[in-house]
């Protein structure tokens, strides 16, 4: 949701608006905005989990679906996207920097998944996508979506590059672990666990 007045316009906050509604049903009374200026004015880099164990469970169905899902709002929101996925030993962008499309579902649907979980290489490459972004329009907000189960060895030095991190977690049930949670205080990373956070996108 975006009003334009002069060269500058205002962007609904979404995490901003997620803290104020908690657990209540979404109302206008909640909703947060901040202004930007010019078309364009976020860029948000997803880097998505791709390893063997977000294959337990459907996770990383479901985080392709929550995935859709914030394309689907970064294009109401005339943001661009970037998506960065991560597994089996290496990283690969799948999508740089750009406009977020309807039919993003299309391409979203054939990412598979397994191996190991190099999550400071998904790092790595998020951040030089970010860093080109940052060069090119150094005015642009930029965000960083780490969608994962968190079940990993490695414990990376804090995202850069980037003006908010938000942590998706996609651990569960009885034998969850809490790593994802760990990593997103250890980085200072706003964190939300993917059911919390597809209920609000719905």
């Amino acid at each position: 949701m975006t009003g334009r007045e002069g060269d500058e316009s205002t962007t609904l906050d979404w995490i901003s608006t997620l803290r104020a509604k908690r657990a209540e049903r979404l109302d206008a009374r909640h909703l947060r905005y901040r202004r930007v200026q010019g078309e364009a004015a976020s860029l948000h880099c997803f880097l998505l989990d791709c390893s063997g164990s977000m294959l337990t469970g459907e996770r990383l169905a479901r985080a392709k679906g929550l995935l859709i899902a914030l394309f689907d709002r970064a294009y109401r929101e005339r943001a661009e996207i970037a998506l960065v996925c991560f597994g089996g030993g290496r990283a690969e962008v799948r999508r740089q920097p750009g406009a977020a499309h309807w039919w993003n579902e299309r391409w979203v649907s054939p990412i598979g998944g397994g191996g190991g979980t190099p999550l400071a290489l998904g790092l790595s490459s998020a951040q030089t996508v970010l860093a080109r972004a940052a060069r090119r329009r150094p005015a642009q907000r930029r965000w960083l979506w780490v969608l994962t189960d968190g079940r990993t060895n490695e414990a990376p030095a804090p995202p850069q590059c980037a003006d908010r991190v938000v942590l998706v977690d996609f651990d569960e049930g009885q034998f969850g672990v809490g790593q994802a949670s760990t990593l997103a205080l250890r980085w200072a990373a706003e964190y939300f666990h993917a059911s919390e956070l597809s209920a609000d996108l719905r």
